[in-house]
């Protein structure tokens, strides 16, 4: 698909430049109600908005605010970065009421997966956001990822596939558009590219059979969007990271691989762009590259962000470093998407479940990933010693996590403490008392400290139960063993089931 402008002339050729380089941006805003600045700026010409957290106090408050942006604007791109798991906007502040990716992997039915999805697209199409920064199509191969880990389906390529094409099926049944990420893949690195640019040295042979076959099976179901990772791949380029490189994202994606759908940047504020290229000229080097919409706005969230990178594309229009067609044709893909998801809103019965989805799908999906090993009878008088990791940029520290709220509502009584990196066994058992430790770790095997602490824990108090709410790579330890596959409100409230015995 190549989509170009009209030709036009003079004064409208300026406005026509100017509306393209609004059109390629994804910014962000703080509050619960659109800015003026933003209403001036869609109505100028800017066609996709990105929601954060910040944004989102209510389902009701949601709705309200898009219904602003789209009397402004009837197809404005409404886009959110709701994985479910994890990786929650929608029900950041507490918990998501869907499982992760890592959970759906682990139970394996294509199409549960499919019906999650589904549901969670139902829930957004309702409040009005017909975007969504998902799913993650990573392989998670290095289990020390710091930044993929549970956000991936799992470790296994054709599982990691065809759980990716069932998601992308399943989002967009809702009529929202699912964007693939973090193309070419970011699961084989031990950089977080929110703090510095991460590298995948392996052959092509490698890439080819393991990176990219998720993001076929994605192409190969229709995704409408797939985002680029800021990560340098020497064996595709080896100089420029694939959100900045002209082999990647037109010569691997759009040529060898057939996608002609929307690609989006990640992040363009991360610092594997921002400290080395800087944004301005990051953006620019993107669109040149072949990406088509310009991520921006989850740290950088005013209107002087978007005149700056709106600035610089004209900019370099009119300098000769970006191509005027190339510029329209991104803006053209973006209107595309936007005419796309009109339709499918219209075409979608409003407020009506999808055949196929409940609203306890979530619940059950995470009581079905669950994992348990050993045996112990229910657990009367717990405290749940939560040892907490410093959470990456992606998750973030505002979303609860663990299983104390959960087992509190089963067991009466229940009491709980937060210990950070550096705590021991002997601070636990102290806070503990004589009440039985459930001790919640996330990614334990990324994490000695923690490792130390649980061996501690279980040679004194060999009825200790361990919750593993990342990754699962340690051995069992404790008198129960439970692995959950991430740490959303569903996944603890599944464990804290089996450490009451309901």
């Amino acid at each position: 698909m190549t989509v170009l402008a009209h030709r036009v002339t003079g004064s409208d050729a300026n406005d026509q430049l100017t509306r393209d380089a609004l059109a390629v941006l994804q910014p962000g805003f703080e509050g619960t109600t659109a800015p003026a600045w933003l209403l001036r700026q869609v109505g100028e010409g800017l066609t996709a908005v990105g929601l954060f957290g910040r944004n989102i106090a209510s389902p009701q408050q949601l709705a309200a605010l898009t219904a602003q942006l789209r009397a402004e604007r009837d197809d404005v791109l409404v886009a959110i970065d709701e994985e479910g798991g994890d990786v929650t906007r929608l029900e950041v502040r507490g918990g998501s009421s869907f499982p992760g990716n890592l959970a759906l992997g682990a139970v394996d039915d294509t199409a549960l997966t499919r019906d999650v999805a589904r549901e969670l697209g139902r829930r957004l199409a309702e409040c009005g956001v017909n975007l969504n920064w998902a799913p993650s199509a990573d392989v998670n191969s290095n289990p020390d990822n710091p930044v993929i880990g549970v956000r991936s389906f799992g470790a296994d390529t054709h599982l990691a596939a065809r759980h990716t094409a069932a998601y992308v099926e399943g989002l967009q049944a809702a009529g929202v558009a699912a964007c693939t990420k973090h193309f070419p893949g970011h699961g084989d690195t031990n950089v977080d590219s929110h703090h510095a640019l991460p590298r995948i040295d392996v052959d092509l042979d490698t890439l080819v059979a393991r990176e990219l076959v998720p993001f076929r099976a994605a192409i190969a179901a229709g995704t409408k969007a797939v985002m680029s990772a800021h990560i340098l791949v020497p064996a595709l380029d080896p100089t420029r990271p694939a959100t900045l490189s002209p082999q990647i994202l037109t010569g691997l994606l759009r040529k060898e691989l057939g996608y002609e759908g929307l690609i989006v940047t990640d992040g363009m504020e991360m610092n594997a762009i921002a400290g080395t290229y800087g944004i301005e000229r990051g953006s620019v080097l993107a669109i040149a590259a072949g990406a088509d919409a310009i991520c921006v706005g989850g740290g950088l969230a005013d209107e002087a962000t978007v005149l700056r990178l709106r600035d610089a594309l004209v900019a370099a229009v009119r300098e000769g470093a970006l191509a005027r067609e190339r510029l329209a044709d991104a803006a053209a893909r973006v209107r595309a998407l936007a005419a796309w998801t009109r339709q499918a809103r219209a075409a979608a019965a409003p407020g009506a479940p999808l055949e196929g989805s409940a609203p306890g799908i979530g619940l059950a999906a995470a009581r079905r990933a669950v994992v348990v090993s050993g045996a112990a009878a229910p657990v009367t008088t717990p405290y749940v010693a939560t040892l907490a990791p410093v959470a990456n940029i992606a998750v973030g520290d505002e979303t609860p996590w663990g299983v104390a709220a959960e087992l509190a509502a089963l067991v009466p009584g229940t009491g709980s403490g937060v210990f950070p990196e550096g705590a021991s066994a002997a601070d636990v058992l102290a806070a503990a008392g004589e009440r039985t430790v459930v001790a919640v770790v996330r990614d334990a095997h990324r994490h000695p400290w923690m490792v130390q602490a649980l061996d501690a824990l279980v040679a004194a108090r060999p009825d200790t139960v361990v919750v593993e709410m990342g990754v699962p790579r340690t051995e069992p330890r404790g008198a129960l063993y439970i692995a959950t596959h991430g740490a959303s409100r569903v996944c603890g409230r599944a464990a804290a089931e089996v450490i009451a015995g309901a």
